[in-house]
């Protein structure tokens, strides 16, 4: 599968894969926020590994994907409202179910998909975070409204950037409110797990799986 690479945009360029061709339905959209190594000018870093590197190397996928790029030296919390954007101008232009909309992060990434997730609940239907931890001006109001979104949380148990107990510690907070979070540490794994993370069947999968909450569904 071909990724396409959007230049011409007002807010963030981006990769871009459709749905694949026998699908006529609305389909999921996959939302993909890169690490801040991959931050810069040029798309096919993004296509090194990880989860962009899966879609490229994939013959077809039931879902849709996109990653925009941040330039070097901002964050994603930074162009929050350019994510969303970026979001609303596909589900226009695209058969995206947006009931079926999954957010995930690597690292810097994982930061931005906490925040953009805690900050509009209502918008996605499920939440991939992997090597990275949930921003420290995360209000605890904020955490209460995840507990409607499905969580999927990725770490090397030998990453030296973050502690499995900080991650441990974000689970628990997530699961007394009543949220519904899976956790897995990789015994072997470091910082850079992206690459075994992603091309998980059982993952892949859930992407397709999930569809949001009824109640923050919006007629």
């Amino acid at each position: 599968m071909t990724i396409e690479q959007n230049l011409n945009t007002s807010t963030l360029p981006y990769l871009f894969s459709p749905v694949s061709a026998d699908a006529n339905q609305p389909a999921p959209l996959v939302l993909f926020l890169h690490g801040a190594r991959d931050r810069g000018t040029d798309l096919n870093v993004l296509l090194k590994w990880g989860l962009p590197r899966f879609v490229n190397e994939s013959n077809s996928l039931p879902y849709f994907f996109v990653a925009p790029q941040l330039p070097e030296g901002q964050t994603w919390i930074d162009r929050e409202a350019d994510v969303i954007a970026l979001l609303d101008n596909l589900i226009v232009s695209q058969s995206i179910d947006p009931a079926r909309v999954i957010l995930s992060g690597f690292s810097l990434g994982t930061a931005g998909a906490w925040h953009i997730a805690a900050s509009h609940p209502g918008r996605f239907a499920g939440l991939v975070a992997v090597s990275g931890r949930a921003p420290k001006t995360l209000e605890p109001s904020q955490l209460a409204a995840l507990k409607e979104i499905p969580i999927q949380i990725f770490q090397g148990a030998k990453d030296e950037k973050l502690s499995v107990e900080d991650t441990q510690q974000i689970v628990d907070t997530l699961r007394e409110v009543g949220g519904t979070v899976d956790f897995t540490a990789l015994p072997e794994g470091d910082h850079f797990i992206a690459d075994e993370v992603y091309s998980d069947l059982k993952l892949q999968q859930w992407f397709v799986s999930q569809s949001r909450r009824q109640a923050f569904v919006v007629a």
